[in-house]
Protein backbone atom coordinates (compact mmCIF):
# COMPACT_ATOMS: atom_id res chain seq x y z
CA UNK A 1 0.00 0.00 0.00
CA UNK A 2 0.75 3.56 -0.57
CA UNK A 3 -0.11 7.03 0.78
CA UNK A 4 -0.77 10.18 -1.67
CA UNK A 5 -1.28 13.10 -0.27
CA UNK A 6 -1.57 16.98 -2.04
CA UNK A 7 0.18 19.27 0.20
CA UNK A 8 -0.48 23.21 0.74
CA UNK A 9 -3.75 22.79 2.44
CA UNK A 10 -4.51 24.56 5.45
CA UNK A 11 -6.16 21.74 8.09
CA UNK A 12 -9.05 23.11 10.23
CA UNK A 13 -11.38 21.13 12.85
CA UNK A 14 -10.76 18.54 15.76
CA UNK A 15 -8.99 14.81 15.46
CA UNK A 16 -9.49 12.84 18.35
CA UNK A 17 -6.34 11.07 19.64
CA UNK A 18 -6.50 7.25 20.03
CA UNK A 19 -5.11 5.06 22.84
CA UNK A 20 -1.73 4.66 23.70
CA UNK A 21 0.04 1.97 21.35
CA UNK A 22 3.58 2.36 24.11
CA UNK A 23 1.15 1.47 26.90
CA UNK A 24 -1.30 -0.88 25.17
CA UNK A 25 1.48 -3.27 24.45
CA UNK A 26 2.79 -4.59 27.82
CA UNK A 27 -0.51 -3.94 29.41
CA UNK A 28 -1.40 -6.92 27.05
CA UNK A 29 1.57 -8.79 28.08
CA UNK A 30 0.92 -8.42 31.29
CA UNK A 31 -2.74 -9.80 31.15
CA UNK A 32 -0.59 -13.87 30.59
CA UNK A 33 0.41 -13.55 34.79
CA UNK A 34 -3.02 -12.73 36.13
CA UNK A 35 -5.07 -15.58 35.19
CA UNK A 36 -7.95 -13.56 34.92
CA UNK A 37 -10.62 -11.81 32.70
CA UNK A 38 -9.33 -7.88 31.88
CA UNK A 39 -11.39 -5.77 30.60
CA UNK A 40 -9.06 -2.82 28.32
CA UNK A 41 -10.87 0.34 26.93
CA UNK A 42 -9.32 3.02 24.57
CA UNK A 43 -7.34 0.05 22.77
CA UNK A 44 -6.46 0.93 19.15
CA UNK A 45 -6.73 -0.71 16.08
CA UNK A 46 -3.49 -0.79 14.58
CA UNK A 47 -1.28 -3.58 13.88
CA UNK A 48 0.87 -3.99 16.52
CA UNK A 49 -1.76 -4.35 18.85
CA UNK A 50 -3.21 -7.00 16.25
CA UNK A 51 -0.25 -8.89 16.01
CA UNK A 52 -0.07 -8.60 19.80
CA UNK A 53 -3.52 -10.37 19.50
CA UNK A 54 -2.25 -12.90 17.42
CA UNK A 55 0.40 -14.03 19.88
CA UNK A 56 -1.84 -14.33 22.83
CA UNK A 57 -4.61 -16.48 20.62
CA UNK A 58 -1.48 -18.50 19.87
CA UNK A 59 -0.68 -18.99 23.63
CA UNK A 60 -4.14 -20.36 23.93
CA UNK A 61 -5.98 -17.36 25.40
CA UNK A 62 -8.78 -15.98 24.40
CA UNK A 63 -9.02 -12.27 22.84
CA UNK A 64 -12.14 -10.59 21.46
CA UNK A 65 -12.53 -6.81 20.46
CA UNK A 66 -15.86 -5.01 20.79
CA UNK A 67 -14.92 -1.29 19.19
CA UNK A 68 -11.65 0.18 21.42
CA UNK A 69 -12.60 -2.37 23.92
CA UNK A 70 -10.63 -5.71 24.42
CA UNK A 71 -11.71 -8.52 26.49
CA UNK A 72 -8.72 -10.97 27.45
CA UNK A 73 -9.35 -14.32 29.22
CA UNK A 74 -6.14 -15.96 30.43
CA UNK A 75 -7.43 -18.27 32.58
CA UNK A 76 -6.24 -21.40 31.06
CA UNK A 77 -2.82 -22.70 31.37
CA UNK A 78 -1.20 -21.54 28.18
CA UNK A 79 2.29 -22.18 26.55
CA UNK A 80 5.17 -20.18 26.81
CA UNK A 81 6.41 -20.20 23.43
CA UNK A 82 5.81 -18.12 20.26
CA UNK A 83 6.20 -18.76 16.64
CA UNK A 84 9.19 -16.68 15.58
CA UNK A 85 7.22 -15.56 12.33
CA UNK A 86 5.42 -13.69 15.11
CA UNK A 87 8.06 -12.27 17.16
CA UNK A 88 9.61 -10.61 14.14
CA UNK A 89 6.46 -8.74 13.09
CA UNK A 90 6.65 -6.77 16.63
CA UNK A 91 9.39 -4.93 18.07
CA UNK A 92 8.07 -4.38 21.38
CA UNK A 93 7.68 -8.98 21.48
CA UNK A 94 10.58 -8.96 24.39
CA UNK A 95 8.51 -7.45 26.26
CA UNK A 96 7.04 -11.34 26.69
CA UNK A 97 9.95 -12.71 28.29
CA UNK A 98 8.95 -10.94 31.65
CA UNK A 99 5.31 -11.97 31.53
CA UNK A 100 6.73 -15.16 30.40
CA UNK A 101 8.90 -15.68 33.54
CA UNK A 102 6.20 -15.08 35.42
CA UNK A 103 3.64 -17.43 34.34
CA UNK A 104 5.66 -20.48 33.42
CA UNK A 105 9.40 -19.88 34.79
CA UNK A 106 10.13 -19.98 31.44
CA UNK A 107 10.96 -19.41 28.00
CA UNK A 108 11.92 -19.83 24.26
CA UNK A 109 11.63 -16.42 22.01
CA UNK A 110 12.90 -15.24 19.20
CA UNK A 111 14.62 -11.79 19.24
CA UNK A 112 12.19 -9.01 17.97
CA UNK A 113 11.58 -7.77 14.58
CA UNK A 114 10.50 -4.46 13.81
CA UNK A 115 11.64 -1.11 12.82
CA UNK A 116 15.28 -1.05 12.23
CA UNK A 117 16.62 1.95 14.48
CA UNK A 118 20.01 0.01 15.37
CA UNK A 119 21.16 -2.12 18.04
CA UNK A 120 18.51 -3.64 20.11
CA UNK A 121 19.32 -2.94 24.13
CA UNK A 122 17.69 -6.48 25.26
CA UNK A 123 21.06 -7.24 27.57
CA UNK A 124 20.05 -4.51 29.57
CA UNK A 125 16.95 -6.64 30.15
CA UNK A 126 18.85 -9.86 30.31
CA UNK A 127 21.49 -8.54 32.88
CA UNK A 128 18.93 -7.34 35.63
CA UNK A 129 17.08 -10.57 34.89
CA UNK A 130 20.21 -12.86 35.36
CA UNK A 131 21.22 -10.62 38.60
CA UNK A 132 17.93 -11.98 39.77
CA UNK A 133 18.46 -15.64 38.88
CA UNK A 134 17.01 -16.14 35.50
CA UNK A 135 19.22 -18.27 33.79
CA UNK A 136 19.88 -17.60 30.37
CA UNK A 137 20.72 -19.26 27.42
CA UNK A 138 21.27 -17.48 23.81
CA UNK A 139 21.94 -18.86 20.31
CA UNK A 140 21.35 -16.82 16.98
CA UNK A 141 17.84 -17.47 16.97
CA UNK A 142 16.40 -17.94 20.43
CA UNK A 143 16.47 -16.77 24.12
CA UNK A 144 16.34 -19.44 26.86
CA UNK A 145 15.32 -18.57 29.92
CA UNK A 146 14.89 -21.17 33.07
CA UNK A 147 13.77 -19.05 36.01
CA UNK A 148 13.50 -21.76 39.17
CA UNK A 149 13.50 -19.37 41.76
CA UNK A 150 13.72 -15.48 41.14
CA UNK A 151 15.65 -13.65 43.55
CA UNK A 152 14.17 -9.90 45.33
CA UNK A 153 16.60 -7.18 46.70
CA UNK A 154 17.50 -3.89 44.94
CA UNK A 155 18.84 -4.04 40.94
CA UNK A 156 19.95 -1.15 38.98
CA UNK A 157 19.48 -0.46 35.37
CA UNK A 158 22.56 0.43 33.41
CA UNK A 159 20.21 2.58 31.13
CA UNK A 160 16.53 4.07 31.98
CA UNK A 161 15.17 1.13 29.13
CA UNK A 162 11.17 1.25 28.78
CA UNK A 163 11.28 -2.48 27.80
CA UNK A 164 13.84 -3.53 30.36
CA UNK A 165 12.00 -1.48 33.37
CA UNK A 166 8.69 -3.13 32.12
CA UNK A 167 9.91 -6.81 32.04
CA UNK A 168 11.44 -6.47 35.29
CA UNK A 169 8.12 -5.06 37.09
CA UNK A 170 6.05 -7.86 35.75
CA UNK A 171 8.57 -10.39 36.52
CA UNK A 172 8.86 -9.41 40.16
CA UNK A 173 5.41 -10.32 40.91
CA UNK A 174 7.37 -13.69 41.55
CA UNK A 175 10.38 -13.17 43.40
CA UNK A 176 10.82 -14.49 47.19
CA UNK A 177 10.94 -11.41 48.81
CA UNK A 178 10.32 -7.53 47.72
CA UNK A 179 12.42 -6.00 44.56
CA UNK A 180 13.83 -2.73 44.58
CA UNK A 181 14.43 -1.34 40.88
CA UNK A 182 16.99 1.84 40.80
CA UNK A 183 17.31 3.95 37.76
CA UNK A 184 14.12 2.47 35.80
CA UNK A 185 12.52 4.69 33.03
CA UNK A 186 9.91 7.05 34.09
CA UNK A 187 8.00 7.12 30.99
CA UNK A 188 4.21 7.80 31.29
CA UNK A 189 3.79 4.14 29.84
CA UNK A 190 5.59 2.65 33.30
CA UNK A 191 2.68 4.53 35.21
CA UNK A 192 0.37 3.31 33.07
CA UNK A 193 1.30 -0.50 33.79
CA UNK A 194 2.56 -0.18 37.02
CA UNK A 195 -1.39 1.65 37.54
CA UNK A 196 -3.14 -1.40 35.44
CA UNK A 197 -0.90 -4.24 37.71
CA UNK A 198 -2.29 -2.09 40.85
CA UNK A 199 -5.65 -2.54 39.46
CA UNK A 200 -5.72 -6.58 38.67
CA UNK A 201 -4.43 -6.80 42.09
CA UNK A 202 -0.06 -6.11 42.45
CA UNK A 203 1.30 -3.83 45.06
CA UNK A 204 3.57 -1.45 42.39
CA UNK A 205 5.00 1.87 44.08
CA UNK A 206 7.42 4.47 42.76
CA UNK A 207 6.93 4.46 38.64
CA UNK A 208 7.80 7.67 37.09
CA UNK A 209 10.33 8.36 39.95
CA UNK A 210 13.87 7.27 40.64
CA UNK A 211 13.00 4.49 42.14
CA UNK A 212 9.94 1.66 41.49
CA UNK A 213 9.11 -1.28 44.74
CA UNK A 214 7.35 -4.64 43.79
CA UNK A 215 5.93 -6.37 46.42
CA UNK A 216 5.41 -10.08 45.03
CA UNK A 217 2.15 -10.73 44.09
CA UNK A 218 0.91 -14.57 42.85
CA UNK A 219 -3.03 -14.06 42.86
CA UNK A 220 -4.83 -11.69 40.68
CA UNK A 221 -8.48 -10.88 40.10
CA UNK A 222 -10.50 -10.15 37.08
CA UNK A 223 -9.68 -6.39 36.03
CA UNK A 224 -11.17 -3.68 33.87
CA UNK A 225 -9.12 -0.60 32.90
CA UNK A 226 -8.53 2.23 30.49
CA UNK A 227 -5.62 3.01 28.78
CA UNK A 228 -4.20 6.33 28.49
CA UNK A 229 -3.94 8.28 24.92
CA UNK A 230 -1.06 7.98 23.25
CA UNK A 231 0.89 11.10 23.50
CA UNK A 232 2.91 10.62 20.07
CA UNK A 233 0.18 10.37 18.06
CA UNK A 234 -1.27 13.67 19.66
CA UNK A 235 2.68 14.72 19.24
CA UNK A 236 2.25 14.09 15.56
CA UNK A 237 -1.06 16.01 15.19
CA UNK A 238 0.43 19.43 17.19
CA UNK A 239 3.71 19.01 14.93
CA UNK A 240 1.36 18.90 11.31
CA UNK A 241 -1.15 21.50 12.76
CA UNK A 242 2.62 23.54 13.02
CA UNK A 243 4.70 22.99 10.04
CA UNK A 244 0.69 23.60 7.86
CA UNK A 245 -0.09 26.88 9.59
CA UNK A 246 -3.15 24.98 10.64
CA UNK A 247 -5.49 25.56 13.53
CA UNK A 248 -5.97 21.85 15.24
CA UNK A 249 -7.88 21.09 17.83
CA UNK A 250 -6.91 17.62 19.86
CA UNK A 251 -9.74 15.46 21.61
CA UNK A 252 -9.11 12.66 24.02
CA UNK A 253 -5.66 14.12 24.50
CA UNK A 254 -3.15 13.27 26.89
CA UNK A 255 -2.16 17.05 27.97
CA UNK A 256 -0.49 15.56 31.73
CA UNK A 257 2.40 13.68 29.07
CA UNK A 258 2.49 16.24 26.57
CA UNK A 259 4.65 19.12 28.61
CA UNK A 260 8.30 18.62 26.40
CA UNK A 261 6.58 18.66 23.24
CA UNK A 262 4.35 21.41 24.16
CA UNK A 263 7.25 23.54 25.69
CA UNK A 264 8.68 23.17 22.48
CA UNK A 265 6.43 23.79 20.01
CA UNK A 266 5.86 27.01 21.97
CA UNK A 267 9.87 27.65 21.32
CA UNK A 268 8.93 28.14 17.99
CA UNK A 269 5.93 30.38 18.15
CA UNK A 270 3.25 28.20 18.35
CA UNK A 271 0.34 28.74 20.95
CA UNK A 272 -1.21 26.17 22.91
CA UNK A 273 -4.86 26.49 24.16
CA UNK A 274 -6.23 23.90 26.60
CA UNK A 275 -9.97 24.29 26.81
CA UNK A 276 -10.84 21.23 29.11
CA UNK A 277 -8.62 18.68 30.78
CA UNK A 278 -8.48 16.56 27.69
CA UNK A 279 -8.79 19.24 25.18
CA UNK A 280 -6.25 21.12 23.40
CA UNK A 281 -5.92 23.30 20.30
CA UNK A 282 -2.70 24.30 18.27
CA UNK A 283 -2.53 28.08 16.80
CA UNK A 284 1.11 28.49 14.49
CA UNK A 285 2.24 31.58 13.47
CA UNK A 286 3.13 32.24 9.89
CA UNK A 287 6.28 30.99 9.97
CA UNK A 288 7.55 28.67 12.51
CA UNK A 289 10.66 29.89 14.96
CA UNK A 290 13.80 27.40 14.55
CA UNK A 291 15.36 25.68 17.59
CA UNK A 292 18.90 26.30 18.67
CA UNK A 293 19.52 23.09 19.94
CA UNK A 294 16.73 20.18 20.99
CA UNK A 295 18.21 16.57 22.53
CA UNK A 296 16.52 13.17 22.63
CA UNK A 297 16.63 12.33 26.21
CA UNK A 298 14.51 9.68 28.37
CA UNK A 299 11.54 10.93 30.05
CA UNK A 300 11.31 13.46 31.02
CA UNK A 301 13.45 14.78 28.44
CA UNK A 302 12.31 15.07 24.64
CA UNK A 303 11.10 12.11 23.47
CA UNK A 304 13.39 9.84 20.69
CA UNK A 305 9.56 8.78 19.19
CA UNK A 306 9.13 12.87 18.33
CA UNK A 307 12.16 13.78 17.05
CA UNK A 308 11.20 12.41 13.26
CA UNK A 309 7.67 14.39 13.35
CA UNK A 310 9.92 17.56 14.86
CA UNK A 311 11.87 17.23 12.50
CA UNK A 312 9.66 17.28 9.77
CA UNK A 313 7.60 20.61 11.18
CA UNK A 314 11.55 22.04 11.16
CA UNK A 315 12.02 21.76 7.68
CA UNK A 316 10.14 25.58 6.46
CA UNK A 317 11.35 27.23 9.87
CA UNK A 318 12.47 30.61 9.35
CA UNK A 319 16.34 29.83 10.44
CA UNK A 320 18.87 26.88 11.20
CA UNK A 321 17.81 24.35 13.97
CA UNK A 322 19.91 21.69 15.31
CA UNK A 323 18.89 18.26 17.05
CA UNK A 324 20.80 15.55 18.52
CA UNK A 325 19.82 12.04 18.97
CA UNK A 326 20.97 10.41 21.84
CA UNK A 327 18.78 6.88 22.39
CA UNK A 328 19.01 5.35 18.90
CA UNK A 329 21.87 5.52 16.58
CA UNK A 330 20.01 4.85 13.24
CA UNK A 331 16.90 7.07 13.93
CA UNK A 332 17.52 9.63 11.03
CA UNK A 333 15.97 7.03 8.61
CA UNK A 334 13.80 9.86 7.59
CA UNK A 335 16.91 12.31 6.38
CA UNK A 336 17.28 11.08 2.69
CA UNK A 337 13.65 11.66 2.19
CA UNK A 338 13.23 15.02 3.39
CA UNK A 339 16.24 15.79 1.28
CA UNK A 340 14.44 14.15 -1.92
CA UNK A 341 11.83 16.83 -1.01
CA UNK A 342 13.92 19.77 -1.32
CA UNK A 343 15.39 19.75 2.54
CA UNK A 344 18.48 21.52 3.70
CA UNK A 345 19.80 18.81 6.37
CA UNK A 346 23.14 17.51 7.35
CA UNK A 347 24.25 15.31 9.31
CA UNK A 348 27.36 14.86 11.48
CA UNK A 349 27.17 11.54 14.20
CA UNK A 350 23.97 11.91 15.65
CA UNK A 351 23.55 15.58 15.05
CA UNK A 352 21.36 16.74 12.44
CA UNK A 353 21.66 20.68 11.76
CA UNK A 354 18.28 21.39 9.62
CA UNK A 355 17.97 24.73 7.65
CA UNK A 356 14.67 26.11 6.82
CA UNK A 357 13.92 26.18 3.22
CA UNK A 358 10.51 28.47 1.88
CA UNK A 359 9.43 25.27 0.22
CA UNK A 360 9.09 21.56 -0.03
CA UNK A 361 8.09 19.80 -3.15
CA UNK A 362 5.96 16.53 -3.36
CA UNK A 363 7.71 13.94 -5.18
CA UNK A 364 8.21 9.76 -4.48
CA UNK A 365 9.30 9.00 -0.98
CA UNK A 366 9.64 5.88 1.10
CA UNK A 367 8.78 4.87 5.10
CA UNK A 368 11.70 2.81 6.43
CA UNK A 369 10.33 3.14 9.73
CA UNK A 370 7.28 3.93 12.15
CA UNK A 371 7.97 7.47 13.45
CA UNK A 372 9.68 8.27 10.10
CA UNK A 373 6.80 7.39 8.04
CA UNK A 374 4.14 9.44 10.25
CA UNK A 375 6.97 12.85 9.41
CA UNK A 376 6.98 12.36 6.30
CA UNK A 377 3.22 12.82 6.25
CA UNK A 378 3.87 16.02 7.80
CA UNK A 379 6.29 16.77 5.38
CA UNK A 380 3.97 15.84 2.47
CA UNK A 381 1.46 17.66 3.70
CA UNK A 382 3.19 20.98 4.18
CA UNK A 383 5.00 20.67 0.75
CA UNK A 384 3.48 21.65 -3.20
CA UNK A 385 2.04 19.06 -5.18
CA UNK A 386 1.51 15.30 -4.96
CA UNK A 387 3.99 13.13 -2.52
CA UNK A 388 3.56 9.49 -2.85
CA UNK A 389 4.67 7.43 0.52
CA UNK A 390 5.50 3.87 0.08
CA UNK A 391 6.10 0.65 2.85
CA UNK A 392 2.88 2.79 4.68
CA UNK A 393 2.45 -0.41 7.04
CA UNK A 394 5.08 1.19 8.87
CA UNK A 395 2.59 4.33 9.86
CA UNK A 396 -0.36 1.55 10.51
CA UNK A 397 1.91 -0.24 13.17
CA UNK A 398 1.55 3.41 15.62
CA UNK A 399 -1.39 5.06 13.94
CA UNK A 400 -4.92 4.40 14.07
CA UNK A 401 -6.58 5.38 10.67
CA UNK A 402 -4.23 8.22 9.94
CA UNK A 403 -5.34 9.30 7.03
CA UNK A 404 -9.01 9.38 7.49
CA UNK A 405 -8.19 11.83 10.31
CA UNK A 406 -6.64 13.39 8.34
CA UNK A 407 -9.07 14.10 5.71
CA UNK A 408 -11.65 14.45 8.31
CA UNK A 409 -9.61 18.03 9.01
CA UNK A 410 -9.58 18.71 5.14
CA UNK A 411 -6.48 16.94 4.15
CA UNK A 412 -6.28 15.77 0.42
CA UNK A 413 -4.92 12.42 1.16
CA UNK A 414 -5.60 8.93 0.02
CA UNK A 415 -4.47 5.17 0.56
CA UNK A 416 -4.06 3.27 -2.66
CA UNK A 417 -2.69 -0.29 -3.61
CA UNK A 418 0.92 -0.28 -5.15
CA UNK A 419 -0.20 -1.11 -8.41
CA UNK A 420 -2.77 2.04 -8.98
CA UNK A 421 -1.77 4.83 -10.49
CA UNK A 422 -0.42 8.14 -8.59
CA UNK A 423 -4.08 10.44 -9.09
CA UNK A 424 -5.71 12.32 -6.30
CA UNK A 425 -9.09 11.27 -6.86
CA UNK A 426 -10.01 10.38 -3.48
CA UNK A 427 -13.50 9.85 -1.45
CA UNK A 428 -13.25 9.45 2.11
CA UNK A 429 -12.22 7.04 4.05
CA UNK A 430 -14.68 5.18 6.08
CA UNK A 431 -14.41 3.94 9.66
CA UNK A 432 -12.18 0.97 10.22
CA UNK A 433 -11.43 0.66 6.28
CA UNK A 434 -7.47 0.59 4.92
CA UNK A 435 -7.82 0.92 1.67
CA UNK A 436 -10.26 2.02 -1.17
CA UNK A 437 -9.69 2.37 -5.18
CA UNK A 438 -9.99 5.34 -7.65
CA UNK A 439 -13.69 6.94 -8.32
CA UNK A 440 -12.08 6.54 -12.05
CA UNK A 441 -11.55 3.15 -11.71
Amino acid sequence: MKYLIEGGNRLSGSIPVSGSKNAVLPILAATIITGKKTILHNCPDISDVRCTIDILRHLGYGVERQNDTLIVDSTCEGTPQVPPELMRKLRSSIIFLGAFINRFGSAKISYPGGCELGKRPIDIHLAVLSEMGVQIQEDAQHILCDAPRLKGGEYRLSFPSVGATENVMIASLIADCPVTVKNPAKEPEIVELQNFLNAAGANILGAGTDTIQIIPQKTFHDCEYTVCSDRIEAATYMFSAAATGSVLTLTNAPLRDLNRITATLEEMGVYIITKRPDTLTVIPPKRLKPLNLIATMPHPGFPTDAQAILMASLLKADGTSMIVENIFENRYNHVSEFLKMGAEISVSGNTATIRGVNHLQGTTVYAKDLRAGAALVIAALSARGTTVIHDVHHISRGYENMIGKLQAVGAKARIVSDTEPNTMEFRQILPNETTFHSLTQ
